[in-house]
């Protein structure tokens, strides 16, 4: 008997050690099952999540959990923020980050939520979403991110597309959660982004709408919508830059939506 409280004793405290007061409550929180008012509209809205198998949502609702607790919603020019933005921009977040476990895009602690396009004071110009690292936010609109979701295979998601820059920014910010790409294949991503890139700005046949080519961040952001409104077309369009993708990501959503089609 007092072997095993020993042990429990030493795990509580090295626990402490690495993750803290806080860090053990959240962790305890996010192994709880996912509240009725977050889970219902993912199931509702949340296409990636409706084809998981069953084991597979629970570590999906465990994610949600966690990214919750983690992140300050903060309402900007609307009332309030509530649970159904919560849960499906909580859902957005985890959709991309399924594959890595350990992944919660830490750095960014705030998610700062519009009612619709909002004016930045930084470039003076009107936005639908940007990721700020400075400020550790990710900024929305809610009009537009609702859009993303009404149609779920145009290859068009705003919640994608800025969870797909915080992604990017946070494999380079040197955290716990840094450098988690694989190099290999993120050099071999970037060889293949700037040959498509310079196919779009010439008018070459493609896939991609002209904003991916601004610059390798937009490009990884547009492949980001495609690669899970439209993983069949992007695979048919580019095998390379499709499997690329999926080893960054650690996870093949084609094989994902396959497998619901032949069942």
């Amino acid at each position: 008997m007092f072997f095993y409280v020993f042990v429990i004793v030493v795990v509580v405290i090295l626990a402490h050690k690495f993750y803290g007061l806080d860090g053990l409550l959240v962790k305890w929180k996010s192994k709880r099952d996912l509240h009725i008012q977050y889970k219902e509209p993912i199931e509702k809205y949340n296409r990636f999540y409706q084809r998981l198998p069953d084991k597979s949502k629970i570590i999906f609702e465990q994610k949600v959990n966690y990214f919750l607790y983690t992140k300050e919603f903060i309402p900007r020019t609307i009332d309030e923020v509530t649970d159904e933005m919560k849960a499906l921009i909580s859902a957005t977040a985890v959709q991309l980050t399924f594959g890595l476990p350990d992944i919660t895009l830490k750095h960014f602690d705030k998610i700062l939520i519009y009612p619709n396009d909002y004016y930045s004071t930084i470039n003076r110009q009107y936005h639908k979403g940007e990721v700020n690292p400075r400020y550790k936010s990710i900024v929305l609109s809610w009009q537009h991110f609702v859009e993303g979701f009404a149609n779920p295979t145009d290859g068009i998601n705003l919640g994608l597309h800025e969870m797909a820059h915080a992604l990017k920014l946070e494999n380079l910010i040197q955290n716990e959660e840094y450098a988690f790409f694989d190099r290999v294949e993120l050099e071999k991503w970037k060889t293949l982004a700037k040959a498509e890139t310079s196919k779009i700005k010439n008018g070459g046949e493609t896939i991609y709408r002209q904003y991916a080519s601004v610059n390798e961040d937009e490009f990884f952001a547009v492949s980001i919508e495609l690669y899970f409104e439209q993983p069949h077309k992007l695979f048919e369009f580019s095998p390379e830059l499709y499997k690329t993708l999926s080893n960054l990501l650690r996870q093949d959503v084609k094989q994902l939506y396959d497998k619901i089609t032949s069942s």
